[in-house]
């Protein structure tokens, strides 16, 4: 974030307020969110926020639509990252929580086609693993393999 983001600019950061974002704000960010409005249909804080970057942390992929969001992003550059789709894990989907669903699991050329369709061109990306401390198999390889994707991107004029 401090790489890419400077203290001086607005973050919008899609969705509710989460743990990353009071760290934004600890860190001298100024952050807005969304308000717990299906942002599958509701672009309204899209358009009516002031805001110079976009976020969306593990967010992307509980979205149906999220080519139209991004079509919607009025600053000139997003942070984004998502949970890689693992060949050894189904999707995820909560039985109880109908907001926590994975409709989308990318992988990171998807994401990439993604941005490119929609007028954003990468700048930065990074691929990181996120190791548990249990035993097994799917632990084993959630050591060795990436699991979540970030990217940094700008908007194409």
């Amino acid at each position: 974030m401090q790489k890419h983001v400077s203290t001086s600019e607005t973050i919008f950061d899609f969705g509710v307020p989460n743990p990353f974002s009071k760290i934004m704000e600890e860190n001298g960010y100024t952050v807005k969110n969304t308000k717990g409005e299906d942002l599958d249909n509701d672009h309204t804080a899209l358009q009516t926020e002031e805001y110079s970057v976009f976020t969306a942390f593990e967010i992307f992929e509980h979205l149906l639509n999220p080519y139209t969001i991004l079509q919607n992003v009025k600053c000139d550059k997003l942070l984004i990252s998502i949970p890689l789709r693992l060949w050894f894990s189904p999707a995820y989907r909560s039985k109880t929580d109908m907001w926590d669903r994975h409709y989308h699991e990318f992988e990171d050329w998807q994401l990439d086609w993604l941005l490119e369709k929609t007028g954003w061109k990468i700048t930065d990306r990074l691929q990181f693993t996120h190791p548990v401390k249990k035993l097994g198999l799917r632990p084993l390889l959630r050591y060795f393999t990436p699991r979540y994707y970030i990217v940094v991107a700008e908007k194409i004029k």
